[in-house]
């Protein structure tokens, strides 16, 4: 299986500030593995959406995949309470 490419929304580096850096190493290393299975064990795809979610404790990465460019893009991260909004 290829690895995929990442990119990030530019918003994500606004979501990040706001995350303890302990965290913040937990979801880039979450982010880092979805290069290798865009679609790993518990990962959900969004109802009425074409994104997915994976949860890192009480975070949520929210990204899109690209089968046919082999690229993932996160587009969100954030606590469970206010990622979906």
């Amino acid at each position: 299986m290829a690895r995929y490419e990442l990119r990030f929304k530019t918003s994500v580096a606004k979501d990040l500030k706001g995350i303890p850096k302990d965290d913040v190493t937990r979801l880039l290393g979450r982010i880092e593995a979805l290069r290798d299975d865009p679609r790993p064990p518990g990962s959900e795809k969004l109802a009425g959406q074409e994104s997915y979610r994976v949860r890192q404790g009480v975070y949520r990465i929210v990204y899109v995949i690209d089968d046919l460019s082999i690229i993932v893009e996160v587009v969100r991260i954030g606590h469970r309470r206010e990622v979906y909004r």
